[in-house]
């Protein structure tokens, strides 16, 4: 075994270190970049943009998180990977305003050198020659490399061009782990050829809802902090913070434990952390930036009928949020969350009602759906325990007990 490995026993549970908590730093600024960067363009295009934006920091995250659940956190070497794989991220950050124009380089370059970097070190530093680690850390590169070259090579077009050459390179590297990193002339690869710790690996994502919210709150205070306050505006505030307080709470309160708990007991982990995680949780994360947006266009307008693209982002945010939710229990249960999936419907139905009310009375009406959520799934749990039923989380214990 590697010595760059995690070693632990099967009945010990893992948990972010300190290092990777530092690492997430970086990604509250990505994050606040991602919000701007829409909020600046609130057209199709520049929609289209920001969600390329993100899904591109959270692949680099995403991956960073798959290696860090094998790594050791306390070889200096790891410790060096990932301190420079943060700088390596920050540096992309600090480019996202531009990264469709002058930073463009400096954009994809940062994001290539994460990827190719990060997955040559797994390859030919931490899996020896035949270790079980090699072949799936050699396909990956191949996958990175491929793509690599349609990002740089976007980097240094422009237009049209460009932005073809890296909806390309996205596709690929979202593909690739659909098709278990295929390569031509070498060993197949399946679901089981990446062990995953559980209880590390589900923290880690729960972490990254945390730094989205963050950012919602560091968005919050800042649009309130800049502007002059009166009663409406001072509403709209409090109104953003509520909201927030949902979104935590419908993720945290229900949804968490349950899928950490489905992912313990899966025969095939690796699968189900793939969809469930690495793809349906950017899916949450958008949600959560959107609101974030459509909470700052609130603060600075209350009083005001939002124009369509305002209005639009004030209500897809909690819409967005709440299906991720629904696609979420889908694959990690196989059940649908009917309340939720009512919950988003509601939200849009809002809309309709802000094409003639204020944008105080848009957000009102969106808080009280998600109140109304959160309120229904106590009452169903309230419900079940009345008629001596078990919780989803007692189910799912006491069928592993037995």
């Amino acid at each position: 075994m590697s010595r760059y490995l995690r070693n632990s026993s099967p009945d010990e549970e893992a948990h972010a270190s300190n290092l990777e908590l530092f690492y997430d730093l970086v990604f509250v600024l990505a994050v606040t970049q991602v919000s701007h960067l829409l909020l600046d363009d609130l057209t199709w295009n520049g929609a289209w943009r920001s969600l390329l934006v993100l899904l591109v920091i959270w692949w680099a995250w995403n991956y960073t998180t798959w290696v860090t659940n094998m790594l050791d956190p306390e070889s200096i070497v790891v410790r060096l990977l990932v301190l420079a794989i943060m700088f390596a991220s920050l540096v992309m950050a600090v480019a996202i305003p531009h990264a469709f124009g002058s930073r463009a380089l400096m954009f994809a370059g940062a994001y290539v050198a994460i990827q190719v970097g990060r997955t040559a070190f797994l390859a030919f530093v931490v899996a020896g020659r035949g270790s079980p680690e090699r072949a799936p850390a050699a396909n990956i590169l191949t996958w990175f490399v491929v793509s690599g070259g349609f990002w740089l090579a976007g980097a240094f077009a422009s237009g049209t061009s460009r932005m073809t050459l890296w909806v390309i390179a996205i596709a690929i590297d979202y593909l690739a782990p659909l098709v278990f990193y295929r390569v031509p002339g070498r060993p197949r690869l399946d679901g089981q050829a990446w062990d995953v710790e559980t209880s590390h690996f589900a923290e880690r994502f729960q972490l990254f809802i945390i730094i989205a919210l963050g950012e919602s709150i560091v968005v919050t205070g800042a649009t309130t902090s800049d502007l002059e306050l009166n009663t409406a505006r001072f509403a709209a505030f409090g109104l953003a913070f509520l909201s927030t307080v949902a979104f935590w709470w419908l993720y945290f309160d229900f949804v968490a434990p349950i899928a950490q708990r489905r992912l313990a007991l899966a025969e095939e982990s690796m699968t189900l952390a793939r969809d469930g995680y690495t793809y349906l949780h950017v899916v949450i994360v958008a949600g959560i930036i959107v609101t974030a947006v459509g909470d700052e266009i609130v603060i600075a307008h209350p009083l005001d009928r939002l124009a369509a693209p305002e209005l639009v982002a004030v209500v897809a945010g909690p819409a967005i949020y709440l299906l991720g939710h629904v696609l979420f229990r889908l694959r990690m249960a196989g059940s649908v969350s009917w309340k939720r999936l009512a919950g988003a419907i509601a939200c849009v139905l809002v809309g309709l009602v802000g094409l003639t009310a204020s944008a105080l009375v848009v957000a009102s009406l969106l808080v009280a759906v998600l109140a109304a959520v959160i309120a229904s799934e106590h009452v169903a749990g309230r419900r079940r325990a009345n008629r001596g039923e078990l919780s989803p989380l007692e189910q799912l214990e006491a069928n592993d007990s037995t």
